[in-house]
């Protein structure tokens, strides 16, 4: 109980952290489509969508597993010190090499994209890239000694930062200060774009992340221990066709569907700023998710040695279960709410948002089943796995997005998470059994569609805000009452919660 006890401690802060971020970064979203919100805007919105998902396949090639294997090799006796400077200097190096190689082909990618010949933005989002890279390392030091206040602190900090110059730079001072002003400031934003300036606030919010990580690696020495470089590599290599599978199945949508999708350029651009908008809908869940992986992969790897790990791994899963569930439900019962935080001219594709979070149910799933393959060291597992459900991503979205546009985009992401979710479980059971409770989790995973398709079908009966969101709020009950139910005793030896369930 204590270990868990820790692990909930620790993704609460971690969990806080970002749901501030996120929701700092999330208030981004309604400024930049109210803001961007005619066809042009929507245009710029779309770019925007591609070069981020550009820098989210980059970033897992800038990495390459490094942050997994510093969790594997600390608590495997590794020399601290020595692990943290050859990991940094790998990163270091590796991260000038290729950053140069994509800033000289940056016309070619530029093109590639369709960014309409704008290859500074190839340039931005480079740097961007290198620098959170540099920050990788740190940051993983952070959660591995158990810091998750200095976490906190620091990510929110720089979304701050990147939310004021966002403000400033497309909001208020194209409106208030840009007629009046006659200096080479102003020379200089009338000649670049929104899409320049909302990565140059990113890179601004990456730069300041790093600095106030100083001290974690100000003490950094360009030390190089091959040895230990060779097994941290070996161990890591298969991370990065992981990681690249999970970005394909993240992002690789957004950059498919204006290949695919029969229309012209600019509705092509037009229909992935409005599929990126509901994605950031969707994104709620993922805060959840995001939490858990950062306490989840150090807590696991250092309970692998107890006898009972594979108990207090199925607990963890029930929670986490649970826990998706009570997001999916929050995000979809109040759709009604949730869709303004997008300009009205965005919702044509608010469809996709429940299967969107369906996906992200099976991945955080996923996610928790995967530590079967990381302690054991069976990396490659994990690496076909990623590879089959990025080939279901790339196979059904080339197959249907010229007929079904962004829906086809959201089903293959269901269909791909939910693919890895199933293979992972069978083959986890296998190598490293855990006695999950697989009849509740379905039963909580059934009972939370079956209150969703209620709420729909009340929906499509009526308009009246009022008698949905009362609907809402009672579907929401029951599911909670459930768990109650079911978890009476579990949750009656709970710190806080307990004395009131105790109560009840």
């Amino acid at each position: 109980m204590a270990s868990l006890k820790k692990l909930a401690g620790q993704t609460v802060w971690y969990g806080l952290s970002n749901i501030a971020a996120k929701f700092l970064n999330q208030l981004l979203t309604p400024l930049i489509t109210y803001v961007l919100n005619n066809p042009s805007g929507m245009v710029d919105y779309g770019n925007f969508s591609m070069v981020y998902a550009g820098i989210s396949l980059a970033n897992v090639v800038y990495t390459y597993g490094l942050e997994t294997a510093y969790f594997r090799f600390s608590s495997s006796g590794t020399d601290q010190k020595t692990l943290f400077q050859t990991t940094f200097t790998s990163l270091l190096l590796s991260s000038v090499i290729i950053s140069g190689i994509l800033i000289f082909f940056r016309e070619a990618l530029s093109d590639f994209i369709g960014l309409g010949g704008h290859s500074e933005y190839i340039i931005f989002a480079v740097l961007i890239v290198a620098v959170d890279t540099m920050a990788a390392i740190p940051y993983a030091r952070l959660r591995q000694e158990g810091r998750p206040r200095k976490y906190a602190f620091t990510r929110v900090a720089g979304i701050i930062v990147n939310i004021m110059l966002t403000v400033y730079l497309i909001a208020w001072y194209p409106r208030h200060g840009l007629a009046a002003d006659q200096s080479a400031f102003a020379r200089w934003y009338v000649q670049n774009t929104n899409v320049g300036f909302l990565l140059l606030a990113n890179l601004a919010q990456s730069v300041v992340t790093f600095l106030l990580l100083w001290r974690e690696w100000i003490g950094y020495r360009f030390r190089f221990d091959a040895a230990l470089w060779k097994k941290i590599f070996v161990y890591s290599a298969p991370m990065v066709i992981v990681g690249l599978g999970g970005m394909v199945n993240e992002t690789m949508d957004r950059l498919m569907l204006p290949k695919l999708l029969p229309v012209s350029a600019e509705a092509q651009k037009i229909a992935v700023g409005i599929y990126a908008a509901n994605y950031k809908i969707a994104i709620f869940i993922t805060l959840f998710i995001q939490a858990f992986k950062m306490s989840a992969e150090p807590f696991f790897f250092g309970q692998s040695t107890d006898k009972n790990a594979p108990k207090t791994y199925a607990r963890v899963m029930k929670w986490f279960v649970i826990t998706l569930c009570l997001a999916f439900l929050f995000t979809a019962l109040y759709i009604d709410l949730w869709k303004y935080f997008v300009h009205k001219s965005y919702w044509g594709g608010l469809g996709v948002v429940p299967i969107l979070l369906a996906a992200n149910v099976c991945l955080g799933i996923y996610y928790n089943l995967s530590v079967w393959y990381k302690i054991t060291d069976k990396m490659y597992m994990g690496m076909l796995i990623t590879l089959a459900g990025a080939g279901i991503t790339l196979a059904l979205n080339f197959a249907f997005i010229p007929k079904y546009g962004m829906y086809a985009c959201a089903w293959a992401t269901l269909a791909a998470y939910g693919s890895m979710m199933v293979i992972s479980y069978f083959m986890g059971q296998r190598y490293f059994p855990v006695p999950y409770p697989t009849k509740k989790l379905l039963s909580y995973i059934g009972v939370m569609l079956v209150l969703y398709f209620v709420q729909t079908a009340v929906m499509h009966f009526t308009t009246i805000l009022a008698i949905r969101l009362a609907t809402a709020s009672v579907c929401m009950f029951l599911f909670l009452r459930l768990v109650f139910a079911a978890e009476k005793n579990e949750l009656s030896g709970m710190p806080v919660v307990g004395k009131w369930v105790k109560r009840g």
